[in-house]
């Protein structure tokens, strides 16, 4: 660098540190507002580029104009195409998801091909295909019409509920090969009737599941064995109507239910299944449900459901109070949060849909240093740069910036 560029750098330096902390405490004050329209802009450009360069994995990515998703520039990338197909690139009534951030996967459950497709999965170029298991039949190791899937790192297996042959089903995660599974027709403690949903209860060391169509929840042990069950066919608080899915709380001890035809959640303990509080009614407006379908906890204990007649995500508050909508232009079935990198990932139909971090909710990723790797594309494009121009100006204020002072900055553009 000559001499002349180098003193216009130093010069400029103060000027420029002042306007990016101008900058940044603007920005603080807009985002606490509750604006989200600054965060769709600043998102254009990484939506833009995804879009241009393509979805880098083996599954087929399709957009459709007349679809508000197609529109929206907070999804970061969609997968999936709309025509019919057996082939690991498409799928059909794509259900239940959960991700494994152990290995960077996500387990969707295909119900319409009795099976379960395995994805590998990163921040920055979606996903790629990985491996599927599961065929239709009713013999162990068969599926029909799979609904929900959960992981159980701790035995190192897959709990995959086999809605039509009324089981739950256990797989090996390492190998993904059937072990064992549990379960038959009826109404008695260790039977079922079109069950739909799954969870793990890692504190009390229990799988719950959703026993749909006999309107209640089933607590087992770890080893399957029958501990009790709530929940009755109603209406009144604590009972339910065709419940289709949980999610645990772990944070707060407590169990999320969507009460699916009472189009309503119910909000449990997780220690006996008793009630707590409920939040929802049938209808369109914000707060109001038609057929809630699936729900998962974000961080801060923000819950989000799939509110599946009303084609939208709803946010919520810990307590229930609404936060926001996201309308999906399908109906939406399942939805999963990527704590890692603060992705909130949806399936509608035959897609699967990735809502880009801080895009819709705020503070869906925020930095640590554990969490370097996982920070979203434009963070680490824009700390790279900010590191290059600091290199260039010796011992100015802006080569003092530590590395995480400006993650810290970047993490509210």
């Amino acid at each position: 660098m000559s001499v002349g560029c180098l003193g216009v750098v130093l010069f400029l330096a103060p000027s420029f540190i002042l306007l990016l902390e101008c900058v940044v405490a603007w920005l603080r004050r807009y985002l606490s507002r509750g604006c989200s329209s600054l965060v769709s802009t600043i998102s254009w450009f990484e939506a833009s580029s995804l879009s241009r360069r393509g979805c880098a994995c083996g599954i087929q990515s399709e957009r459709m104009g007349d679809d508000p998703v197609d529109r929206d520039a907070r999804i970061v990338f969609s997968i999936g195409v709309k025509q019919e197909g057996d082939a690991e690139d498409l799928f059909i009534d794509l259900l239940g998801l959960v991700l494994d951030h152990h290995r960077g996967l996500l387990f969707v459950v295909d119900s319409h091909f009795h099976r379960v497709q395995v994805l590998s999965y990163d921040g920055d170029d979606g996903f790629s295909f990985v491996s599927k298991f599961g065929e239709e039949g009713s013999q162990p190791g068969q599926l029909k019409y799979p609904w929900d899937v959960a992981i159980d790192h701790d035995h190192d297996r897959i709990l995959i509920v086999d809605q039509l042959n009324d089981r739950v089903q256990s797989w090996s995660l390492s190998e993904q090969s059937f072990i064992s599974c549990i379960g038959q027709h009826g109404t008695g403690d260790l039977e079922f009737y079109y069950p739909r949903g799954i969870a793990i209860d890692k504190h009390h060391r229990r799988i719950i599941i959703v026993d749909s169509d006999n309107h209640r929840l089933v607590f087992l042990s770890i080893d399957f064995s029958f501990l009790f069950s709530v929940g009755k066919k109603g209406s009144r608080p604590g009972e339910l109507y065709f419940p289709s899915n949980i999610a645990i709380d772990d944070d707060r001890h407590r169990i999320i239910v969507t009460d699916t035809e009472n189009h309503r959640v119910q909000v449990l303990s997780s220690i006996d299944g008793s009630f707590l509080f409920e939040f929802g009614s049938k209808g369109g407006d914000p707060n109001k449900f038609m057929y809630p379908h699936s729900v998962c906890i974000a961080n801060q204990g923000r819950i989000i459901v799939a509110d599946s007649g009303n084609n939208r995500l709803q946010a919520f508050t810990h307590d229930g109070h609404h936060i926001s909508s996201f309308e999906c232009g399908n109906q939406p079935s399942g939805v999963a949060f990527d704590e890692h990198r603060g992705l909130i990932v949806f399936s509608a139909s035959n897609q699967l849909n990735v809502i880009g971090a801080n895009q819709w909710l705020p503070d869906t990723f925020t930095w640590r240093v554990d969490r370097h790797r996982h920070a979203p594309p434009w963070i680490k494009q824009a700390v790279s740069t900010m590191t290059m121009i600091r290199s260039l100006v010796d011992e100015s204020a802006l080569s003092m910036i530590p590395n995480e002072i400006l993650f810290e900055i970047f993490s509210f553009l």
